[in-house]
């Protein structure tokens, strides 16, 4: 039902500007694999190489060990699902999904048995003679999904397709499509600059910027060990302190900051002398009265609190005016610090990361 994907040193130039510079990666058959980055960073970019909407400047993408090049879109074994849906509201719901099986010739009774499978596949049963006017936001874009399978793709190559949605129906959709992927078994290689999504749905997520592929890994590792600077503050929230690496024992090195001295895992490409930055997640600190003599530590002053339902975030502020987040869960046997008291921010050496800046920009031409 499935192939894998492998993008091989693809590099695409647009004029003198390098939007992939370099990526190669192997995308696993039956995978939920994201490429998660800013917008211009060159996501959509290999999506489109992957499609055959564009052709690589460099390199090579093969499907299923098929090499690709020259291959039209509409031969290769994959479907696409653009951000716009682009169904037709003059069609029923069940026409829509075939469509691509009416432009193949397949008979009438045929298309609407392969239909009538689809719509259970995706949840919406009852629907088959529906107008896309009368369907939710949410069930439009099962349709597009139900669409796309009907063509039995062995790859099936997502743009963004929820971020139309509200935040509601955006969750519950990124369970019904982790669902399906996983109902179908399809390769599903899907593009967004939502880390919760790109976390929440995936297998493996490459992270990317300025055409570069910066990390590729489980969301796990991906949060809890980036690799550099960039993936640390694209994927979730972090304190961030500046300063030098002194020196090293095992895998934890001691950095010198204008705020103080702290213990950190030394991440990739740093060496001592370096000077680079710390980071350290909002809840992984903690605010204690008094200062910790075997963890990191440093004096702050309470200064706002955001109560934000399941967490509270509470921002403190430092004695050089700078200002760092705790995140606490919200329990009621566990109270808030008070507005304006002093406490002591702590966060222990295994927690924290020294780590370099992103992966050099668009060079290599």
């Amino acid at each position: 039902m499935s192939e894998d994907v492998q993008l091989s040193k693809i590099c695409m130039d647009f004029g003198s500007f390098r939007a992939v510079n370099n990526v190669d990666v192997t995308i696993k058959p039956g995978e939920f694999f994201s490429f998660l980055g800013p917008s211009g960073c060159g996501k959509t970019t290999i999506l489109r190489l992957i499609s055959g909407f564009m052709e690589p400047t460099e390199g090579s993408v093969k499907i299923g060990g098929k090499d690709m090049k020259g291959i039209r879109p509409n031969a290769r074994p994959t479907a696409l699902i653009f951000q716009n849906l682009a169904l037709f509201p003059l069609m029923p719901v069940w026409e829509n999904i075939t469509f691509g099986l009416e432009v193949r010739g397949v008979p009438k009774a045929q298309r609407r048995a392969k239909a009538e499978e689809l719509l259970q596949l995706v949840d919406l049963h009852d629907s088959a003679d529906k107008r896309i006017s009368q369907l939710s936001g949410g069930q439009k874009q099962r349709v597009a999904i139900a669409r796309a399978l009907a063509v039995e793709p062995k790859v099936m190559l997502l743009d963004e397709p929820l971020s139309a949605l509200d935040l509601k129906l955006r969750q519950h959709m990124r369970a019904e499509l982790r669902a399906i992927q996983k109902r179908t078994g399809v390769t599903f290689i899907y593009i967004t600059h939502d880390q919760g999504e790109a976390l929440a749905m995936s297998d493996r997520v490459g992270v990317m910027s300025q055409g570069i592929l910066q990390q590729v890994a489980t969301p796990q590792e991906i949060y809890n060990n980036p690799v550099n600077g960039f993936v640390a503050s694209f994927v979730g929230e972090n304190n961030v302190f500046v300063g030098t690496v002194k020196g090293k024992s095992g895998d934890i090195a001691t950095f010198e900051t204008a705020k103080g001295q702290f213990n950190a895992r030394l991440g990739a490409n740093v060496s001592v002398g370096d000077t680079t930055k710390l980071f350290v997640r909002p809840e992984f600190c903690t605010l204690q009265k008094t200062a910790s003599k075997s963890a990191n530590s440093i004096a702050v002053e309470v200064t706002e609190i955001a109560f934000e339902g399941n967490f509270v975030n509470v921002f403190v502020r430092d004695e050089s005016g700078d200002t760092h987040m705790v995140q606490v869960q919200n329990d009621p046997s566990i109270p808030t610090p008070a507005l304006y008291s002093k406490a002591h921010m702590i966060f222990d050496p295994q927690s924290c990361m020294i780590l370099s800046e992103a992966t050099d920009t668009r060079s290599g031409h």
